[in-house]
């Protein structure tokens, strides 16, 4: 990158060293061929479902565990209110004023929530890029409050949407950005409707519509409020709506304010979704069994809490069959999916115009904020009038849309015809192979490769994962909520998931933490500990998962190297086994070792997951 080599031919040694390090803290170098694939469909699975069970006892136990929990809360809120009255008094009324907050509605806060609390908002400073510095911090008080003790430690991430490691402050993008900013400086200072309308701006819309090969697109400051201010937009009372029963908030949020009736039916569930569209049409609207207005279909192209991707093609044949309007939502899978990185229409390998609104944001795969939404010219000139968000929302800011413009220029190629090259601005400087799409399609071959290697990896350990095995967002089921807590820490301070005979081995920090800012190594001298760097993670639990789902969601990045998933299978090997995380045996062929997971990676990415596969 331009960054790199500035340094390299003009700078001393040690400069040269500490810019490298940086880049590679970043973006892993990875310069093994091998470690690649490209995303697309494998039509022999259709119809095989990805989703594994827990056992009757893991069940069991889970609600026990919630039970345990939620009576030992109450007992201590009996006791509490009495003892200590203070403490409750923001919970009841006074001076009659009544409680913003009931007692019940935070009782799952503070008898539960507290309890772990320490796995989330975890601070963290830097570049969120492939590793990320942690600010470390204690509590005295049960989890109430948190402060810093100023140390710092450097983690690998696999939690950021960070899925084509465009979160970099050194490369092209970055470069350009910084040159943006001097021209444009932070703000437009006004909605689009006003004078808010900056040239980027038009640029950026038309570099998204030829991206996804639509006539049109418009762009929205923030992503929630891409879905939230558009569906009202489109859909009014006398609008059906159906809507999967695990789409996102914002999608939800759209649609209550639109005003139109919903029906919600089971997740991925094709059968249940043709029943409801038979139900529907036939029964009409409520009372007057008026026909519908139009019926708008809202689904996601990839589940960011099952790592699932939508049946498009099913979808679609029930489109054509009900003449329903599609509304897809690729905010995960945009630029995660697809040889060309353009979603789920690109993975299926299906025509994109026959998806009426194309939803998605450009917060995960290009190292920005905000969102789209892109149609035929006449519907989104239409929503630029009735959009909340555009109307009276504030536009992108420059730096951010130079940065949209950046990434989508590598990853369409924009370099190889004078149409595409003059989508963008003049003023923009980038080499000719990144414009010739070399640096964009290495990023979605190496993000294709690290999904399957690390799904089909932790499934051969024997953990139980759901979701597709292309999908970037790997869920881990943990189930019991004391696992949350267990998981979390263990990442982070490797050594308390190891027998204290081996302990020792993750005593010198320097030596774990190597990887992480250093590109080649020097090999380990014999008998030298097995490198165990800290790993950041996101667990996720109730009221964001069912109750008996609680869960760890790996973000697998085009930025991580295969060094960097072998890091993270070791962890997970050690910690499951220490407390009890292998559920299954590990799939056709049986469970592996982990020194047989990382020895053939490539015999586990070209996996199909229903051929049996035996330990080699």
């Amino acid at each position: 990158m331009a960054a790199m080599l500035a340094c390299d031919e003009g700078a001393g040694g040690n400069e040269v060293v500490a810019v490298k390090g940086l880049q590679h803290s970043e973006y892993g170098h990875c310069s093994n061929e091998q470690y690649r694939w490209t995303s697309k469909y494998d039509r022999s699975r259709l119809g095989i479902t990805e989703d594994e069970s827990p056992s009757y006892w893991t069940v069991i136990t889970t609600y026990m565990i919630y039970i345990m929990l939620i009576l030992f809360g109450h007992v201590r809120d009996y006791i509490g209110c009495r003892l200590y009255p203070r403490d409750f008094a923001h919970l009841r009324e006074n001076n009659g004023y009544a409680a913003l907050n009931s007692d019940f509605d935070s009782f799952f806060t503070r008898r539960l929530k507290m309890r772990i609390d320490n796995c989330f908002e975890r601070p963290v400073t830097g570049v969120c890029g492939r590793t990320v510095v942690m600010l470390e911090r204690k509590s005295n008080d049960y989890h109430r409050t948190f402060y810093l003790t100023g140390r710092k430690r450097r983690a690998l991430n696999v939690s950021a949407y960070n899925y084509l490691g465009f979160a970099q402050s050194h490369g092209e993008c970055a470069d350009n950005v910084e040159t943006g900013l001097d021209l444009y400086g932070i703000s437009s200072g006004g909605a689009r409707l006003g004078v808010g309308t900056l040239d980027l701006q038009v640029q950026a819309e038309k570099m998204v519509a030829a991206y996804l090969q639509q006539e049109d697109a418009m762009l929205v400051s923030m992503g929630y409020a891409t879905n939230s201010t558009t569906i009202p937009a489109i859909a009014g009372p006398g609008t059906l709506i159906l809507s999967d029963e695990l789409n996102h908030t914002s999608l939800r949020a759209g649609v209550r304010m639109s005003g139109a009736n919903i029906r919600t039916f089971k997740h991925g569930d094709m059968a249940n979704l043709e029943s409801l569209l038979r139900e529907c049409i036939s029964q009409g609207q409520p009372r007057t069994h008026r026909p519908w207005k139009k019926i708008v279909l809202l689904i996601e192209g990839l589940y960011s809490m099952e790592g699932t991707i939508v049946d498009l093609p099913r979808v679609l044949e029930l489109k054509r069959r009900y003449r329903f309007y599609l509304y897809v939502d690729e905010a995960h899978s945009i630029g995660a999916l697809g040889p060309h990185g353009r979603g789920v229409c690109d993975y299926f390998g299906v025509d994109p115009n026959e998806v009426d609104i194309h939803m998605g944001t450009f917060t995960k795969s290009f190292g920005a904020v905000g969102g789209y939404i892109a149609g035929k010219k006449a519907l989104i000139d239409r929503i630029r009038l009735a959009n909340f968000s555009n109307v009276y929302g504030e536009t992108m800011a420059p730096p951010v849309m130079v940065q949209i413009l950046s990434t989508i220029a590598t990853i369409m190629a924009v370099g190889r015809t004078p149409e595409k090259r003059a989508l963008l601005p003049a003023w923009t400087h980038f080499s000719e192979p990144f414009l010739a799409g070399i640096e964009g399609q290495q990023r979605l071959q190496r993000l294709a490769f690290n999904a399957r290697y690390l799904n089909h990896g932790l499934r051969k350990l024997g953990f139980i994962i759901w979701g597709s095995r292309d999908s970037p967002v790997i869920p881990l089921l943990l189930f019991q909520p004391s696992k949350m807590t267990l998981f979390s820490e263990f990442m982070q301070n490797r050594e308390l998931a190891l027998p204290p005979s081996k302990k020792w081995e993750v005593a010198d920090e320097a030596w774990n933490s190597a990887s992480l800012t250093a590109a080649h190594l020097p090999p380990a001298p014999s008998g030298a500990p097995q490198r165990r760097p800290p790993i950041v993670v996101v667990v996720v639990a109730y009221p964001a998962t069912p109750l008996t789902s609680t869960r760890v969601r790996f973000c697998v990045s085009s930025s991580h190297t295969k060094d960097d998933i072998d890091d993270v299978l070791r962890a997970c090997d050690e910690i499951g086994s220490t407390i009890g995380l292998k559920y299954t045996d590990g799939g056709p062929g049986g469970r592996w070792t982990i020194d047989q997971v990382t020895a053939h990676p490539m015999a586990l990415v070209a996996w199909n997951g229903t051929d049996p596969l035996p330990p080699p």
